[in-house]
């Protein structure tokens, strides 16, 4: 038995609660993961797992061999990436999911800077603007917008992201321009929709202007659930638009969009970068969230909070 093989076939069963789910990810038969556990339990001489048809749980005693297993197999990670000379660089495989217009407009163009940092690092990025479930697609960490519900993950918040009300100008000529957001309330406006991933539907934004604030959701004919399909809708001329400004301004600045409302102020979205709890953070994760922080600096700060 290879015990380094059997403690990350061990952590990954605890972490996807699945034998096949952990032997996918591993690039592993499902009988051999099963072997290694079984091999690893009779070493130990210790249940580390208990097995029904449906769920695999970890044992009081398999629960803290985890926390033991986890924190080893990051020392080793660290120890192979801190030796001296040509190996001091972070590397590895870095599994990221990312929101698409982020993806597009600010990350991927920006990843020459980081490869040439760190050209021993392996990126695998999904880009989607789905729900991400951590564990179970074993993914390392996930940038999203707005505020984190699942509040078991551990989270670094990395940007404030500036948001207005933009239109296309064939969209204006056809239905006019609003002049107050409650018109968009009016049978004659739309917006176009967003489907949030958490909720499968549409959501109202607020505005406030001084100690008027407001609730909007409109009309939709049209609503997506990707970044992208979005701001080409618009584009389009399908509805008004509710955008962040790092991907609304350039469209502006060729008079693609025209901004609206703009006495009004919409709360900034916040951007985090989120990973696994209970889990020792790589140096390859580390510098990767050190990376994002200091690119999100350029294009949307995180607003100091007053101290309460």
């Amino acid at each position: 038995m290879d015990r380094f093989d059997a403690m990350q076939a061990f952590a990954r069963v605890v972490e996807a609660g699945s034998f096949t789910k952990a032997a996918e990810t591993l690039h592993m038969s499902k009988t051999t993961v099963t072997q290694l556990i079984q091999q690893l339990e009779a070493r130990l001489r210790v249940k580390l797992l208990n097995r029904t048809t449906r769920k695999v749980n970890v044992t009081a005693d398999g629960a803290i061999y985890y926390e033991r297993v986890i924190s080893l197999l990051a020392d080793l990670d660290d120890a192979e990436t801190g030796l001296s000379g040509a190996t001091a660089l972070p590397r590895g495989r870095l599994r990221v999911d990312v929101p698409s217009p982020l993806a597009r407009l600010i990350l991927i163009p920006a990843l020459p800077d980081f490869h040439q940092r760190y050209p021993d690092i392996q990126i695998d990025m999904g880009v989607s603007d789905r729900i991400v479930d951590i564990i179970d697609e074993n993914v390392d960490c996930v940038v999203r917008g707005g505020e984190l519900l699942d509040q078991s993950l551990m989270a670094r918040r990395v940007a404030d992201l500036q948001l207005g009300v933009f239109a296309a100008p064939s969209y204006l000529a056809l239905a006019g321009t609003p002049m107050h957001p409650r018109e968009l309330e009016d049978s004659h406006h739309r917006v176009v929709g967003f489907l949030w991933a958490r909720t499968g539907k549409p959501v109202p934004y607020a505005l406030h202007n001084g100690s008027e604030h407001l609730q909007i959701k409109g009309r939709h004919v049209l609503a997506v659930d990707d970044g992208n399909a979005y701001l080409a809708a618009g584009l389009a001329g399908m509805g008004v638009l509710w955008l962040p400004r790092y991907m609304a301004d350039p469209h502006a600045a060729r008079g693609e969009l025209v901004p609206l409302f703009e006495d009004w102020q919409l709360k900034p979205m916040p951007l985090y970068v989120a990973y696994p709890p209970n889990r020792h953070v790589s140096l390859k994760l580390r510098v990767f969230i050190d990376w994002i922080i200091e690119l999100m600096a350029q294009h949307a700060p995180v607003i100091a909070r007053p101290a309460e």
